[in-house]
This record gives C-alpha cells, structure tokens and sequence, in this order.
C-alpha cells in the first residue's frame, strides 16, 4: 500500500509541468472566453505608449509598412525635397457683413487711399454727409502753410522794400519848393469815395490778415480773451464793410477809368521809373503809370476780391459745392494778401514818402509846383480849360 502511494505521488510530480503548460494562457490571448454572440474578431493591439493592462509597457507599432524592410529596422535617409517656389502675398478679402464690406472697413481703406469719406443723411442737404474729401487737405494745407509763405512773403517784403527804399532815397521833396498857388486835383465826390474805399479797404485788410497771421502774432500779444473778442468783431466788420467797397470800387471805375487808359506818355515814364531815384520826372497826364497801375489793381483786383469773399458770405449758390468754396477762399486770400502789398506801396507814396502827395486826397488842392513837377500835361490842359472860361473862343476885346 505504502509503495502504491509512493508511485502515484511519483506520477503526479512528472504531469505537473505539462498541465501548466496546457492551461497557462497566452499573453496575446485573452483569459475569459467571449459572450455568446460576440464577434469572434481580437481588438487592435495596443498603440504607441498605451498600457496592455498588465503594468508591462506596450510595444511599439511598427515603424513602416514597406514589406521590404523588417519591422524595427532603423529608416534609410529621407529624400530631399525642392523648395518651394515664392509666390505673391494675396491680399486677404476686406471683412464681409450680411450686406457686404463693412462700413469700418471701407472707411479705413478711402482713409488710408486718400478718398472722399461719407455718411449717410436723411436731410435733403445730402452735401452734409461728406465728412473727409481730399480736396479738404490741399485747402488745408493751403491755408496754413502756403497762404502763410504768401502772404508773409508779399507784406513783409514790401514793407522791408519799402523802409530800405525811405533809408536810401528820403522823401521826396520838390525841386522848386511850394509856389503858394495850387491847383484842385480832385472835388468832393473824388476824395469821399476815395476815402470810403480806403477805409474800408484798412478794415479788411486787417481783419483778413488777423485770421492768417493773428493766431501767430497777435494771440502771445493779448491773450485768448481779447483775441477772441477782437477776431468776432473783425469778422463782423469784415462781412459787412464788403458792400461799401464793392460800392466804391464801382464808382471808382466810372469817375476815372477815362483818365487811367495806358498811352504813349507811359512808356517814358516807366523807362525813367517816374524819376523816383533822382532823375527828372517825366511828363504824365492826370494819372502817371504808377498810378494807372495802382488803379486797375484796385479796379480789377478788388473786384475779385468783393466777388469771391461774396461766394464765401452767401456759400452755395446754386450747383457750387465745397469744392467751389475752398476755390474762392483760395482766389480770395491770394488776391487780397497781393492788394495789401500793393496798397502799402500807394499809401507809402501819397502820404511820407512824396512832398504835397497827400493835399490831393486831402483837401483836393495841390501846390502848382507839385503839379507841374509830376502831372505836367495834365497842368497844361487844365490852364487851357481856364483860360477858354476866361475868354470863350471867338472872343474879342472890347471896342473892336
């Protein structure tokens, strides 16, 4: 009995290897058998990086599927490639809305391109909707950096001509002294609308030049509170003095535009410059060159002057628009800033500058010898008029 045990004892040692072996299961296979009406397919093996489930780390996939080289082996050279060839940047599309391009979008690009910016009004005045125009920057450019040369140019170079010129040359005197006899140059409706055109001329003048140049000059000066009253009641007297000089300038036109026709008597006055250096004065009618000058740059420059500062007063007459309106501010301001320059030289003229000048616009009476030194024909007309009131032609002495 005890050998039987023995044996059998014997014979369970020898089959224990070979059952483990039998119901170990496989690593690849799973311990469990499947629910009935399962696919009979085995997930996917693990990926790169996941777990198998059993702490062990999974194996990686295979590095490639070419069936020519086994998995693991290390990958040949990558082939290179041809760069790129560069193409144009494509600008991208501007921002769409449901309707379109944005409103902001289209307002930054006629901003950036230098275009017309506009709004969108429900007042019949559809011009107020324009909000930036490119001829708005040339007109302001225009007036505070060229209008500023111009002007500074012209006035203060006359006036720096005009004080070398007082240096050099004096005052003119005349040559043969006062004669204690005059004669009347100009009658009473001459000198009132003379002096209507002159005032107002003064007038505008100032208060133009103080809209160019007052915030530069005078505002340091006064401050902001006088320059502001100043300015308000300039632009008042500015608007409202246009009317009696454009009156004046009319009148002007039809009291002496037949004296002030060019002829031949101008062309040696010009060729000595009116003995203004020393020379001999030339002979001249009523008005010399000079003067003939001064008349049609009042006439005709003060006459586009009146007209464009009215376009500006009463804007938008008819079909003009802004456009038209920085146009007459431009032609206006021009204009003007020349007149100033010019005037100053008259005024320089007809006041220290010239003996007896002044006695004309005056009281209308001017010394014979003055006459008779710048106006010499028009002296010898005027004692040929005297002289027929006298003695009418046909006359005769009494008792023949």
């Amino acid at each position: 009995m005890r050998g039987i045990s023995s044996l059998l004892l014997a014979a369970l040692l020898l089959a224990a290897p070979v059952a483990a072996q039998t119901v170990a299961p496989s690593p690849a296979m799973p311990t469990e058998r499947p629910h009935p009406g399962a696919s009979d397919v085995q997930s996917a093996a693990p990926g790169v990086g996941e777990s198998r489930g059993d702490g062990q780390p999974a194996r990686q996939n295979p590095e490639t599927a070419d069936p020519q080289r086994p998995t693991g082996t290390a990958p040949g050279p990558v082939p290179q490639q041809a760069a790129p060839t560069p193409t144009a940047p494509i600008p991208a599309p501007p921002p769409m809305t449901a309707r379109g391009p944005s409103a902001d979008e289209l307002e930054l690009q006629r901003t950036l391109q230098g275009g017309r910016i506009e709004g969108r009004v429900t007042i019949p005045n559809q011009a107020a909707g324009v909000l930036v125009q490119p001829e708005g920057r040339s007109w302001r450019q225009f007036h505070n950096v060229t209008l500023n040369w111009v002007g500074g140019i012209a006035v203060g170079g006359m006036l720096l001509i005009l004080v070398a010129f007082f240096l050099v040359r004096g005052r003119m005197v005349m040559t043969e002294g006062r004669s204690g006899r005059t004669i009347q140059r100009f009658n009473a409706l001459e000198r009132a609308n003379h002096w209507m055109v002159a005032s107002s001329f003064i007038v505008l003048g100032l208060s133009g030049l103080n809209i160019t140049f007052g915030r530069y000059l005078l505002l340091p000066l006064i401050g902001p509170e006088a320059f502001y009253i100043l300015a308000q009641y300039g632009k008042i007297a500015h608007n409202f003095l246009a009317f009696p000089f454009t009156l004046g300038l009319i009148v002007m036109l039809l009291l002496w535009v037949r004296d002030n026709i060019p002829d031949r008597t101008d062309i040696e006055w010009v060729k000595s410059f009116g003995g203004l250096f020393g020379g001999a004065h030339p002979r001249a009618g009523r008005f010399n060159a000079g003067q003939k000058v001064v008349f049609w740059i009042t006439v005709l420059g003060g006459g586009l002057v009146a007209a464009s500062g009215y376009f500006l007063i009463f804007p938008f007459w008819g079909p003009l628009d802004v456009n038209d309106m920085q146009l007459a501010h431009i032609v206006h301001s021009v204009l003007s800033v020349l007149m100033v320059a010019a005037m100053l030289a008259h005024i320089y003229i007809g006041s220290i500058g010239m003996e007896g000048a002044y006695d004309a616009m005056g009281s209308g009476q001017v010394d014979l010898n003055w006459a008779r030194e710048h106006h010499s024909l028009w002296v010898e007309d005027e004692m040929a008029k005297a002289r027929q009131v006298v003695a009418p032609a046909g006359a005769r002495p009494a008792g023949d």
